[in-house]
């Protein structure tokens, strides 16, 4: 008698367990994928730029240190651009190492484009939050356009250019800033001065 009333009290709770283990684990997930792939394909397969093979996404940044290439903002990951690492570097202002690195970063700049005396813009030497930051901001991208012109030898109207038609404008034309996206800019040029 008491294993029946046991299994009575059972029954239901392992009914509740399946059911929703099912609608919960199994059936939302698919729905909201199928809705996903429906309404927002591109983004629900990670935003991926595809030129013959996959080149990238929209929305993790590239290392890139050749003086042709636009630069993007330094990675606080381990591996740069790590996506499976994101962080941020979680150095204080004042701390002896950020100061040291950024102005390593500097330098860097100075050297690879010594003719340039414009101030640089402060996300080329400073990591996002997430490290993982495929934009610069509009002042970014001109401050290297002498540096990209001079190395691909071609006029600097065309570099400007090309941010500008790749330029990102202000989410819902409130939130954030005009951005570039490096990669973008970068596979933009190099289709058209395939140097």
């Amino acid at each position: 008698m008491e294993m029946k009333s046991t299994i009575k009290q059972l029954y239901p709770s392992i009914v509740f367990l399946i059911f929703f283990s099912l609608l919960l684990g199994v059936i939302y997930p698919a729905i909201v994928m199928f809705v996903n792939q429906l309404a927002f394909p591109i983004q629900a397969n990670g935003s991926l730029i595809v030129k013959q093979t996959i080149m990238g996404s929209q929305l993790i940044g590239q290392p890139f240190s050749h003086p042709k290439y636009f630069w993007s903002r330094p990675s606080a990951t381990l591996t740069p651009y790590d996506a499976s690492h994101s962080r941020g570097s979680n150095l204080s202002p004042g701390n002896p190492q950020l100061i040291n690195l950024l102005k390593e970063r500097i330098h860097t700049f100075q050297i690879i484009d010594p003719q340039n005396s414009q101030p640089i813009p402060i996300d080329l030497i400073t990591a996002s939050g997430s490290g993982l930051d495929p934009h610069i901001s509009l002042q970014a991208a001109f401050y290297q356009a002498h540096r990209i012109a001079n190395a691909r030898q071609i006029d600097k109207e065309i570099v400007n250019e090309a941010i500008l038609k790749v330029m990102e404008n202000r989410q819902f034309g409130l939130f954030g800033e005009k951005r570039v996206n490096v990669v973008k800019l970068n596979l933009l040029l190099d289709k058209g001065n395939n140097s």
